[in-house]
């Protein structure tokens, strides 16, 4: 139980990456006064965190209805998230995250940024998505799956938090902490979506 949670631990808090999170929510909020930074945080979470339950109690039907199997999904998975790393290792995922959160930015009609982007796509987003339902597949009866619910809560807590105390938080990091911690989450991301696709690829053939 232990190592499965850490594992979903892991992979949650890589994919949904809190820290990287926090600067966006930062930038997109420096007209907002502290109130409405933490409802707008809490609701983006709120928000995001349906969407991931939602995946991970009905994805697996979803799949079903189409047809698709959890070792193909696996394995899809598992690319997904391994693109993810490597735009992660060489920085091309925090430039997208910067160029669309200056484009809502740019925009001034829009002023609550829980939904969108920060809800959907940022923290509920493809890799995050693929990984609640990988995680899922792998579980095997009601306490596997709690735990697997309870790490998924644990880093959406810890996201709540980062995006709570966004301001205060980059300024004690700084730009570059942050891209050294964001390359090696890459690196785990990578090594974790390999698994995944070693996984269906066993399954598939044996």
């Amino acid at each position: 139980m232990i190592e499965l949670y850490v594992s979903a631990l892991a992979t949650f808090f890589v994919v949904i990456d809190p820290p990287g999170c926090a600067p966006i929510y930062a930038g997109l909020t420096t007209d907002a006064s502290a109130a409405q930074r933490r409802s707008m945080a809490i609701r983006a979470v709120l928000i995001s965190g349906l969407i991931l339950v939602g995946f991970a109690l009905f994805g697996e039907r979803l799949l079903r209805a189409l047809h698709v199997s959890l070792d193909a999904f696996r394995i899809a998975g598992g690319i997904m998230l391994f693109l993810i790393a490597l735009e992660m290792v060489f920085e091309k995922r925090t430039q997208r995250r910067e160029d669309r959160a200056q484009k809502i930015i740019d925009t001034p009609e829009v002023e609550d940024v829980a939904a969108f982007p920060m809800a959907m796509p940022m923290i509920a987003g493809p890799g995050s998505i693929a990984s609640v339902m990988l995680m899922m597949s792998q579980s095997e009866g009601l306490p596997q799956t709690l735990v697997v619910m309870a790490a998924l809560a644990t880093i959406l807590i810890v996201t709540l938090v980062a995006l709570i105390a966004a301001g205060p938080l980059m300024r004690l990091m700084g730009a570059k902490i942050e891209a050294v911690i964001t390359r090696l989450l890459g690196v785990l991301l990578a090594a974790l979506a390999t698994q995944f696709i070693l996984d269906g690829l066993a399954a598939t053939v044996l």
